[in-house]
């Protein structure tokens, strides 16, 4: 384990809103306001230089989107220089949505980059009942780091898929290309054997993974696409068959599993939850709690790490001065040490813009050149230590992209949505 700047006259006066009813400690679940006028030439800004990252590191002949790159745009070291992912080509496809809707790429050039990702991955990519490796060479497909076949990363490709059928419907190949790799998941065989819950993956050498789809995390994504699937669909039953744990920190509820933040922002880049309920859940309100959640958990360590301040906070999965970390909580884990990871906050600009807003813009002001640059921010840093990274990471500039857009006019939400696929699986799920 992506994208013009709509302004509403009303947007500086529902943001005052949003922010006097975070501060009473109520996370509004109704549509997030839009952006105020300064906040709206930041966004502008920062959604072009993620944009850029796609544009940058998707090989011309497959499609396929580096996992990583250099934040100042400089070559990669030799062991990830030729290291794609499934995942970060899906958030690339719904990049190119985003960057044609706002004109930094004709609309013929991006759908030209979409047709051939979609033509390699329904035609040449390596693949297991339809699903895709984890991590590929670029340049050819190739399964590398002996990854998996993975679930999750292919649903996020997916999604991506779905959101540029919708997106460019006078390119019809794209819709047929589409519609041939969505038919060929084989979501019943990725079951092994369980009725309802999906494993992890599968590998040629071992099979099927350990490890299953039975707690909440970014699986709302993939199991809505397993509902809708037009061959092979899960039954109505699994969607109620994972588990959902209630996390209580201080006065807010919500469901989570210890897990990174990104859990809570993924699926939702994608599914608009806005004014829907799950039985009694508020998909979209809770992840907005999650993202409170997660400054409050910061705010609360600031004592240990004097970085953390009411606009310096944010931790998810990440790079670290020791390492890759998937830091989750709350509670906080041991092994957090002060690190800010920027697409904390930039994931749940579409949930709770008034925190993640004032979060961004204060680390471009305090921290400038130092965190930001040819592709917006870093992927962490850390402000007590002074530790900062020299790279950024696909999923974590296409979550930051995905949520932006969202939260400037709704456009991925409105693409993806309108797959006849997803609005049959919620109907078949049960979410009204």
């Amino acid at each position: 384990m992506k994208r013009t700047l709509l302004v509403s006259l009303a947007g500086p006066l529902l943001l005052a809103a949003a922010v006097r009813l975070a501060a009473a400690g109520e996370i509004p679940s109704a549509k997030p306001p839009g952006p105020a006028a300064a906040d709206g030439a930041f966004l502008e800004d920062l959604s072009r230089r993620s944009f850029g990252y796609f544009l940058d590191n998707a090989d011309s002949g497959t499609g396929l989107v580096s996992d990583r790159a250099r934040a100042d745009g400089s070559a990669l070291d030799d062991a990830h220089r030729y290291v794609a992912s499934s995942a970060s080509t899906g958030f690339g496809l719904s990049a190119l949505c985003a960057g044609a809707e706002r004109g930094w790429i004709s609309r013929s050039a991006a759908a030209a980059r979409a047709r051939t990702t979609l033509k390699f991955f329904a035609g040449k990519a390596e693949h297991q009942r339809g699903w895709f490796y984890h991590w590929m060479d670029p340049r050819s497909g190739a399964r590398v780091w002996d990854s998996e076949i993975s679930s999750i990363d292919t649903a996020l490709f997916l999604a991506g898929a779905l959101t540029a059928k919708q997106c460019f419907p006078s390119y019809p190949e794209i819709g047929r290309l589409t519609d041939k790799i969505y038919r060929r998941i084989d979501f019943q065989w990725m079951l092994n054997g369980d009725k309802n819950i999906l494993s992890h993956g599968w590998t040629p050498e071992k099979g099927f993974l350990g490890s299953r789809w039975d707690t909440h995390s970014e699986l709302l994504l993939l199991y809505l696409l397993g509902l809708g699937s037009p061959s092979f669909p899960l039954p109505a039953s699994s969607w109620s068959a994972w588990k959902r744990p209630v996390v209580q920190y201080g006065d807010l509820s919500y469901i989570s599993g210890a897990e990174p933040l990104f859990i809570h922002q993924y699926a939702q880049a994608w599914v608009d939850f806005r004014g829907k309920k799950d039985g009694g859940t508020d998909w979209f309100r809770n992840s907005a709690l999650a993202t409170e959640a997660n400054r409050r958990m910061c705010l609360d360590l600031a004592g240990k790490f004097p970085g953390y301040a009411p606009d310096i906070w944010g931790i998810t999965a990440s790079d670290s001065a020791s390492g890759y970390r998937a830091w989750g909580g709350p509670p906080a884990t041991t092994d957090i040490d002060g690190t800010v990871v920027p697409c904390a906050a930039g994931g749940s600009l579409m949930l709770a813009p008034d925190i993640a807003l004032r979060a961004l813009t204060e680390m471009k002001r305090l921290y400038g050149d130092r965190v930001y640059g040819r592709y917006g921010f870093v992927d962490a840093f850390n402000p007590s230590t002074g530790w900062t990274d020299t790279d950024v990471i696909g999923i974590d500039v296409g979550i930051t992209l995905l949520s932006a857009e969202n939260l400037r006019g709704g456009s991925v939400w409105r693409w993806f949505m309108a797959n006849k696929e997803i609005t049959a699986a919620l109907e078949k799920a049960g979410i009204k």
